[in-house]
């Protein structure tokens, strides 16, 4: 008996030593290096623009080959068609009139993203991601609202829109020179923009190289195919579209550049790359302009055209290669999905809009949109409701192009009206035949639906205001940005 005690007392002491040299290299080993995450977002880009999405005398493998091996979305939206309030939602998660950033900010604004607001970048930094943009801001152009006091530790590109230049078409416009940031300091103006989606590229490149060791947030923001368009030379004259197709397919290469970087330092099967674009086509430039493709409309517009969006994920052995998701989602939802997937908590003092894709993008059985309803809004007018394939329009005015441009100069739109009008998506995806006088249940639902919405984010039209809106960044005297100090060597892309 006394041998039998003594040997389990023995025992005993070994598994307490064991579990102890358990914890301790478990404490010792370090922790799961969480997935990188590459943003790649094009300007003015229609639905059809993409080979795979079916575009037409464009080519575009290496965006065909990113859908082949991961993921294509078909019902994905921006949340306004307009470049501010889209990337402030892209950026933030939410509605853009939920955060006061509306429309097109134009230079020198007096408002910009709030610095209390939550971008992707300040969220990662919590989790010890290095973070950098390049390419189009356009959420504030004076040094408080530019991207390195909102989470990211590198930028360079243009603060706005690549039009906002003292040779914009429309005189009534008085642009200063159009300035090219490195961090928050002016470093040129006016640069040769043929050159810009290639630098982009090379810097995008340059900072994965550098980070390929730590987890890391890249933001491409390309200025094209925004007006005026333009293409390196080994591109201009490739494409059966035009100088526009020539856009296109320089884009496309960036991205399998980006894409074979991740493939040769062996980070593609921990890094997320989500590729699309911040609304529709802008249909008045004509030949300078995108396809919308079965869609209607385009930019400027709450119909599908002006918001649906090309949208391809990639996560080798991650995202089911070759799948389709035909589930409705959007650019609200990227913020939630990448905290999802980083393990890093939402912030819980205030509401984010979007919602976790990853069940959708990792094929879970079942899985369906996180969204009940997706709201369409035209600056503080709440113009539309989707829910499932259905989408109600409320009565609301559009522009409708009725001379095309060419060659990079606008045509001429006429304003109309529409409304209220009921569409089926899944059977009229060009939202071409009113079916409310079939489906009066539908359309109260949805009203019901949109009736919330305006007390949560107001609506001009009603005279609501929003009991859960929050005010953008503000400044009494914008400076714009600023320029380099002396001792910084001016560089052009």
């Amino acid at each position: 008996m006394r041998v039998s005690a003594v040997f389990l007392r023995c025992l005993s002491v070994l598994a307490l030593s064991f579990a102890a040299l358990q914890a301790t290299a478990a404490a010792a080993a370090p922790e799961k290096r969480p997935p990188n995450v590459v943003v790649i977002f094009t300007d003015d880009q229609g639905y059809q623009d993409v080979g795979c999405f079916g575009a037409k005398g464009i080519r575009t493998p290496n965006l065909d080959r990113m859908a082949a091996e991961g993921m294509r979305f078909t019902d994905f939206y921006a949340a306004q068609a307009v470049c501010s309030a889209s990337r402030a939602a892209l950026l933030t998660g939410c509605y853009p009139n939920r955060i006061g950033i509306l429309g097109a900010l134009f230079p020198k604004s007096k408002i910009g993203i709030h610095s209390n607001e939550m971008t992707i970048p300040m969220l990662l930094k919590s989790r010890g991601y290095s973070t950098a943009m390049f390419g189009k801001w356009h959420l504030g152009d004076s040094p408080e609202f530019l991207p390195t006091r909102h989470g990211f530790d590198e930028y360079y590109g243009l603060p706005y829109s690549n039009d906002m230049r003292p040779k914009h078409p429309n005189t009534n416009f008085n642009f200063p020179p159009l300035p090219v940031i490195e961090a928050d300091r002016v470093i040129a103006t006016n640069p040769d923009q043929s050159r810009l989606t290639g630098t982009y590229t090379d810097r995008a490149i340059r900072f994965i190289e550098a980070h390929r060791d730590t987890p890391f947030f890249l933001y491409v923001a390309h200025n094209m195919p925004h007006v005026p368009l333009y293409a390196s030379e080994r591109f201009r004259g490739r494409s059966q579209r035009g100088l526009y197709g020539d856009v296109i397919e320089e884009i496309d290469d960036s991205v399998g550049r980006i894409l074979q970087t991740l493939r040769q330092r062996g980070l593609d099967q921990s890094t997320l790359v989500i590729f699309t674009s911040d609304n529709g086509p802008w249909l008045v430039y004509g030949d300078h302009g995108g396809s919308a493709g079965p869609l209607r409309e385009g930019k400027g517009t709450s119909f599908d055209g002006g918001m649906r969006e090309p949208c391809i994920a990639w996560w080798p052995g991650k995202i089911p290669a070759g799948t389709v998701c035909r589930e409705v989602a959007g650019t609200i939802d990227v913020l939630p999905t990448i905290a999802r997937i980083t393990g890093t908590p939402l912030p819980a003092d205030r509401v984010i809009d979007g919602r976790d894709l990853s069940p959708l993008l990792f094929g879970t059985r079942g899985a369906r949109s996180p969204h009940d309803a997706f709201f369409f809004y035209w600056d503080r007018e709440l113009q539309g409701v989707r829910s499932g394939p259905w989408k109600l329009h409320f009565p609301h005015s559009y522009p409708k192009p009725v001379v095309f441009g060419k060659e990079g100069l606008p045509g001429r739109a006429t304003t109309q009206k529409i409304g209220p009008a009921l569409y089926h998506l899944d059977s009229d995806p060009g939202e071409t035949r009113d079916v409310a006088a079939n489906h009066p249940a539908v359309v109260r639902r949805l009203e019901a639906l949109a009736e919330a919405c305006r007390d949560d984010l107001g609506d001009s039209r009603t005279g609501r205001a929003g009991r859960r809106v929050r005010e953008p960044g503000r400044l009494e005297n914008p400076t714009g940005p600023l320029p380099a100090q002396a001792s910084t060597p001016t560089l052009t892309p």
